[in-house]
């Protein structure tokens, strides 16, 4: 059996601990440095809804889901969100609550609509346009839809709801 003593120095008990935490830093450093070279695409900047107060935020709010629009409104409309949502009102209130929006909370209140035709519909299609309403100058909802006779209507992220048919 071996037996080891050793005397403490606090000296040296300091410095190990030092060159420890200096090691571990720099095993922090490099491993960050390392992430964030594997990082290709940007984070995607957040969308938000509020302070939308004039067309050019209005305009890059659509900017932000991938839509390029004119950015001259095809039209602007008072209206006035119902208080019940049925037959095509509830479908769209549908349609909103897949996007997070939550016309319920609206119903009465006079909104605005802007509409803006839409130039890089995926497909190539013309007489695409987006709504959004605003109401103080908050987006309350949104679409992307055909003006065509049989046309569609879809979420302002064409990723997150499949067309369909427009009411």
């Amino acid at each position: 059996m071996f037996i080891f003593t050793a005397k403490f120095n606090r000296k040296r008990a300091i410095a190990i601990i030092i060159a420890l935490a200096i090691i571990l830093c720099a095993i922090i450093l490099v491993e960050g440095y390392i992430d964030r070279g594997k990082k290709t695409k940007p984070a995607a900047k957040a969308v938000t809804a509020t302070g939308i107060k004039t067309n050019a935020d209005r305009v890059n709010y659509l900017k932000s889901f991938g839509w390029e629009v004119n950015e001259t409104p095809v039209d602007e409309q008072e209206i006035v969100i119902p208080r019940e949502f049925t037959g095509v009102y509830a479908d769209y209130l549908k349609l909103q609550e897949t996007q997070g929006f939550d016309l319920k909370n609206y119903g009465g209140v006079e909104a605005k609509r802007y509409t803006y035709e839409v130039l890089n519909y995926p497909t190539g299609e013309k007489g695409i346009v987006a709504d959004i309403i605003v109401y103080r100058n908050t987006v309350i909802a949104g679409d992307v839809q055909s003006t065509a006779l049989n046309g569609f209507m879809h979420g302002l992220n064409e990723n997150a709801v499949e067309p369909a048919p427009a009411p």
